[in-house]
């Protein structure tokens, strides 16, 4: 292929500079949700309220028309009666927030309802969104990515503060170690490597009912990266019972596929060894003295040195 200046020159209207996982204002989070407290207004901008006909469910936007949730929030792929809110902090009395109606709803068509597997869903909305200070995506983690037990995770949402309690007028976030799969299963015995665990063994913090949907996240460098959709647990907040999300690095090409124009961000740590998307071993950052490289778009191949200016690629794929 041609040297990357020249990959550079014919891309240049295909690329702009990533803005996931990076929410504007900057706030300071704090220790829904159970065991949590209040969020800050813009702490979390990919926060999605999903309204589903009376029913609460929450969602991450990952660009400005799609949102990613939880397909067990969606009894059928009517998009009658369902409206998203972005940019909420308190229900019904955040100035910054917008509402919007769907227009397609995709459940993951190997969603499991006994068994919990591939609990993801993508929706649509009828309009795009403009980003704000309030209102912005957050980035995905890409495939093969790994969050080791004892990783810092946190989830929010807008769900009740204990199993079967009342829920909160102000959007809830806590922080919540991520569980290996192996403990998280000698507890739940149906744990698949489409799932993500996190919780104490303690118990006292978690993600509960309305919350499902919503964002596992955790933080590399500046950058927030979504691990898990909320899925299902054992009541909430149990001893010895962690919240179980749906791994969101097991359907990067799931996503992909989906959306007919990608405009999201996979970060994803180079490997010396492993330089060529898509074998390329995806994770959480990238090295600043690593040269990502692959060939992708119409034969040209572009390179990338370091991570200071990561790009989004745009590229028109079929609507599967």
């Amino acid at each position: 292929g041609p040297p990357p200046g020249k990959a550079f020159s014919k891309l240049s209207l295909l690329l702009s500079p990533a803005v996931c996982g990076k929410p504007p204002l900057n706030t300071k989070v704090g220790t829904r949700i159970v065991g949590g407290q209040a969020a800050a207004a813009g702490a979390w901008p990919w926060q999605v309220r999903l309204d589903i006909n009376g029913a609460l469910c929450g969602g991450s936007l990952i660009n400005n028309q799609w949102i990613l949730s939880a397909a067990h929030c969606f009894s059928s792929t009517s998009t009658a009666g369902v409206v998203v809110y972005l940019g909420e902090t308190e229900i019904n009395n955040s100035p910054n927030s917008v509402s919007r109606t769907v227009s397609r709803i995709i459940v993951h068509p190997n969603y499991n309802s006994d068994t919990h597997n591939n609990d993801v869903a993508l929706l649509k909305m009828a309009s795009s969104v403009t980003f704000t200070d309030y209102i912005s995506p957050v980035c995905l983690a890409a495939q093969g990515s790994d969050f080791p037990g004892g990783t810092t995770a946190w989830v929010t949402g807008f769900g009740t503060l204990s199993s079967g309690g009342s829920a909160p007028s102000t959007l809830q976030e806590v922080s919540v170690p991520v569980v290996n799969n192996t403990q998280c299963n000698s507890s739940y015995s149906i744990i698949t490597s489409n799932m993500i665990c996190a919780g104490l063994t303690e118990g006292g913090k978690d993600s509960c009912q309305g919350d499902s949907g919503g964002p596992l996240v955790t933080k590399n460098g500046t950058t927030w990266i979504q691990a898990g959709v909320v899925s299902f647990g054992n009541k909430c907040a149990l001893p010895n019972f962690p919240g179980v999300y749906a791994r969101v690095s097991e359907y990067q090409t799931w996503i992909s596929r989906r959306l007919s124009v990608i405009f999201f961000h996979f970060p994803r740590i180079i490997q010396t060894a492993d330089l060529l998307f898509p074998s390329l071993r995806s994770c959480l950052w990238c090295p600043s003295t690593a040269l990502w490289s692959w060939s992708w778009w119409r034969g040209y191949s572009l390179a990338v040195e370091g991570c200071r200016q990561v790009y989004f690629i745009q590229v028109t794929i079929s609507n599967m």
